[in-house]
């Protein structure tokens, strides 16, 4: 996947975001100040940079300035901030900012901008094939299987003009959503809505856990009082 630089003096928004590209099979580097962003940066370009706008000592803009000046802002980047102007948005984007995200940040929001920005990122999109013919290096691609079936039946939600929608006929994101949604609701209804039983069965720590449902709009109201 891709090697992600995230730069937030928040220690939660930095737990948050490297929980979630971690699971997306990112390698996620995170630091607290802009002077540790610099130190990352010269040993390496990462693919995506998602830079937050307000710390102290040295802000966000003026950390994307000093890439923009010494040639460095050559992979891109997506400014962070809870309560920045839309001239500040403005500027970041005229220095060389890609997107911008406003805090709390959405898990869809995120994952999509994300996406997005990594196609941008030449390092990223270059085809393996076109390295490995580069290299000499051969390449061996899988068959494509002739025909699958269904994993399992659709669920509410997943019938277009009447017709059965499956998950091999949906985006590969799209598709995982609805597959975990199935599961964990699954598994809710199996284990009688305890967290703490779907939480040592799935191996999720209960406080990804309510957040992996929360982002799959499954509804945990009832299960708030468990301990």
């Amino acid at each position: 996947m891709a090697s992600i630089l995230v730069v937030d003096d928040e220690m939660g928004i930095r737990e948050l975001l490297n929980e979630i590209l971690t699971d997306e099979g990112h390698t996620v580097y995170a630091v607290e100040s802009a002077a540790q962003a610099r130190t990352i940066r010269e040993q390496m370009r990462p693919d995506l940079v998602l830079l937050d706008i307000w710390m102290p000592e040295t802000d966000g803009i003026t950390l994307l300035k000093e890439w923009s000046k010494t040639g460095q802002l050559t992979m891109p980047v997506v400014m962070m901030s809870g309560h920045a102007t839309i001239d500040t948005a403005v500027e970041a984007t005229r220095i060389g900012a890609l997107n911008f995200l406003e805090k709390p940040i959405a898990l869809q929001k995120l994952l999509k901008t994300v996406t997005k920005a990594l196609e941008s990122s030449p390092k990223y999109v270059e085809p393996v094939e076109e390295r490995a013919v580069q290299s000499g290096a051969s390449v061996n691609v899988a068959p494509r299987p002739l025909s699958v079936e269904p994993v399992v039946a659709p669920s509410e939600g997943e019938y277009i003009s009447g017709i059965a929608k499956t998950y091999f006929d949906l985006p590969l994101r799209e598709a995982r959503d609805l597959f975990e949604k199935a599961y964990f609701e699954h598994q809710m209804q199996i284990m009688g809505g305890s967290m703490t039983k779907i939480s040592e069965y799935t191996g999720l720590e209960r406080t990804h856990l309510y957040r992996k449902l929360k982002a799959l709009g499954i509804d945990t109201s009832r299960n708030k009082g468990e301990q």
